[in-house]
């Protein structure tokens, strides 16, 4: 009778964002973190507030900075809003691995191609989600996009404070180079 007691009590103290999953069964489907819809609902927050986030540029270590207008944001977000993240339409595609990862102290939600190579069509690579363990919240994410043979790119987002779109380009002998990183900032 006690533990039917205990199990139903049910402590709505916190409305926690990511509740970190159980180990699966293999035969069960998966469940993704919706990145774009967490994207999205950061960007709808800086657009809310009427916040004009910080755009530092670097390209070939010299560096501009200019404000982001509020219908920029759209566009320089464009390319990790696309495709849509889901469990949808990406879970033939890709496989989620958990951990807890004391060394950073999150939550790590990998996601890696299930097949090798992706079909061409697909240019998002893989993309990892960090949750805070003691809140349940992202802390940050981190995708990577491959645009051409030679041309990746990378986002790093860090929850409610910055984030980086790296430009990364590899020639014909394999060497990588930044083409460009630009860095947005909207904690001041």
């Amino acid at each position: 009778m006690a533990i039917i007691i205990l199990s139903c009590n049910n402590s709505s103290d916190t409305d926690p964002v990511v509740t970190p999953a159980p180990a699966k069964d293999t035969a069960a489907k998966q469940g993704f973190f919706p990145v774009t819809s967490f994207l999205k609902g950061e960007i709808y927050t800086l657009k809310a507030d009427g916040i004009n986030p910080k755009k530092y540029t670097t390209i070939n270590d010299h560096t501009d900075s200019a404000w982001l207008k509020v219908e920029e944001f759209d566009a320089a977000f464009y390319e990790f809003l696309h495709p849509e993240i889901d469990t949808a339409n990406l879970s033939t595609l890709f496989t989620e691995k958990s951990f807890m990862d004391q060394t950073i102290n999150a939550f790590t939600f990998t996601y890696d191609p299930t097949i090798q190579p992706l079909p061409d069509s697909m240019q998002l690579q893989r993309w990892d989600v960090y949750i805070n363990p003691d809140n349940n919240k992202v802390k940050r994410i981190y995708m990577v996009k491959q645009i051409s043979s030679n041309k990746t790119l990378q986002l790093t987002w860090v929850s409610g404070q910055w984030c980086k779109l790296t430009s990364i380009i590899t020639d014909a002998a394999g060497a990588s180079k930044i083409e460009k990183e630009e860095k947005i900032f909207w904690d001041f």
